[in-house]
């Protein structure tokens, strides 16, 4: 079983900027992708980003392209969400997640989550 705990959630001025952190323990995830979802209210959950384990594969929801980057940790089984430029529609409960194969979107573990709030 994988555990994923995700921190750095909090309230933020648009424009602004946040960093989210997920620490994975349990069974190695080391040669799986991790990566993002999110959840805003009243909507389904949608995916946000994935990062392989090397680190050198990535791909991003077309909404967060050029702001998010998720980078990642193998060492420290941590993966990170840098977001710049944070929109009032980014608001959402952020979910760290892993997939059970590598450079996968399709993720099958996730975090309790963690909330994000951007303020006009």
């Amino acid at each position: 079983q994988v555990q994923l705990v995700e921190s750095g959630g909090g309230l933020v001025q648009a424009g602004g900027s946040l960093r989210l952190s997920c620490a994975a323990s349990g069974r190695t995830i080391n040669w799986y992708a991790m990566g993002w979802s999110r959840q805003a209210p009243g909507k389904e959950r949608e995916f946000v980003a994935s990062i392989s384990w090397s680190g050198t594969w990535t791909r991003y929801a077309d909404s967060v392209k050029g702001r998010f980057t998720t980078t990642r940790d193998s060492a420290k089984n941590t993966v990170y969400l840098q977001m710049n430029s944070l929109k009032p529609e980014d608001t959402a409960v952020y979910y760290c997640a892993a997939a059970n194969s590598d450079r996968s979107t399709k993720f099958e573990y996730w975090g309790q989550g963690t909330q994000v709030t951007v303020s006009s």
